[in-house]
Parts: structure tokens; sequence; C-alpha cells
């Protein structure tokens, strides 16, 4: 099944398919028209797009998940954006995989097939490097983590090496990004509270030529109290 609100993708995504006898059993162009068509056709695999109206792909897929059917289809989620927390976000909703809009024929066909047989084009992290991930964006350098984690530091930066590149990131200061976005960690978290006066914290990025996060929080605002924003990257 594809699920795209662009008909010209799902035209084009469903001729690339059939052609190599793979069939297309519905489409839909939003995620209420996906729940429907997975709960009247029950798919071996979805092709979801994250972005459409009325419902997107990962709230659409998180249902489908959810709803405790036996055998529930695969999902692959589709974005023209190569973010990574996109690809955080893919994986957190329970989907399969992660695949650009831009993909080639030949690459769709290969991972429609590798998703049916079980496998997953994108590595999901380990819990332990969700761990790292969630104190790297607390602001713990990698002597912190390994004094945390009871690690030796040659073992903590395979361990966010590993982060990077699962989640198709660039360097730690995404990390911290898609921490925040995604969720993982909640605003506020692990910054001091402050009373009288604007808190400003930098995020270490462990010596990275890439500069530093800083991330401030609004004191003086009972409304905004705990609220963290992302102001720049700095360095």
């Amino acid at each position: 099944m594809i699920a795209d609100d662009q008909a010209l993708v799902r035209a084009g995504f469903g001729m690339i398919l059939a052609a190599d006898g793979i069939e297309v059993v519905a489409e839909a162009a939003n995620g209420e028209q996906a729940l429907a068509a997975v709960r009247r056709t029950r798919p071996d695999l979805v092709l979801m797009d994250i972005r459409m109206p009325d419902m997107d792909g990962l709230e659409a897929t998180r249902r489908i998940l959810a709803a405790n059917t036996p055998a529930p289809p695969r999902i692959i989620m589709l974005t023209t954006f190569d973010l990574g927390r996109y690809v955080y976000a893919t994986l957190s909703a329970g989907a399969s995989g992660f695949l650009l809009k831009d993909v080639t024929p030949e690459h769709l066909v290969a991972a429609v097939r590798l998703i049916r047989s079980g496998d997953a084009p994108v590595p999901h992290p380990h819990p332990r490097e969700l761990e790292v991930l969630h104190s790297l964006a607390k602001g713990l350098n990698n002597a912190e983590l390994a004094t945390q984690f009871q690690l030796s530091e040659a073992t903590v930066k395979t361990h966010v090496a590993r982060i990077l590149s699962k989640l198709r990131l660039r360097d730690r200061a995404q990390a911290v990004v898609v921490a925040y976005e995604s969720g993982l960690i909640t605003p506020g978290a692990g910054i001091p509270p402050a009373e009288d006066e604007l808190t400003l914290r930098t995020i270490n990025l462990n010596d990275e030529p890439q500069g530093q996060i800083q991330l401030a929080r609004p004191a003086r605002k009972p409304a905004l109290h705990g609220a963290i924003r992302i102001l720049r990257t700095v360095g």
C-alpha cells in the first residue's frame, strides 16, 4: 500500500513496484485514509509519507502498529528531507525503515523486498546508545559519560559514533537537537532552576570543532518555566 498526499508520487511508485511484480493493493492521500485502507486490505507493507494533511504518517504509523491486529504490516516511511530527527521519529513510531522520495527505482524495489522479508535498511539504536544520547543531550562530555555509565572513554566514543551513524547525523550538535525535538529528553531536564535571571547553559560538544549549543530558559515568565529553546550554534 502507498500513502502519500501527492498523486504523482503514488502513481510513480506504484508503476515502479508493479513493473517488478509487487502488487499495490491500496492508495491513501492522508493518515486517516491510510488507517482505513490498512483495515480494509491488510497489506504486507505500507509506504507511508511522513508529511500528510489531517493526520501525518508518524501518527498513522503509531495507530496502525498499536491496533494489535494479527500480522500488522511493516511500514517504510517516506520523506523529501534527509533530516536526522525524521529518522529517529520514524524508528520511535515503530516503522521498519526510512527512505527518501528521490530513491532510485532499483533501491525502492530492493528496500520493499528487504523490509517484507524482515530486515531493515535503517538500524535501530541499541538501548544503551539511547541512554548515551539522552545524557549527551543534557550536556555531558565523553569523560562524564564514561563516569556515569562506568565505561572507558573509548567505548563512549564508539557509542556516540554509532548513534550519529544510525540516526544519520553529522555531529553531536545535531544529536542534541534530535534528542529535544523527538521528545527523548524533556525540555528543562538537566538545567538548574533560576529565580531572578535568564539561565544560560552551554552544552559541551566534547572538544569538537563544530562549536557549542546554547540553551536558554526564561525564568521570569511562569508560563514558560522549564521550557528550553535551542538558540544557535556558535564557534
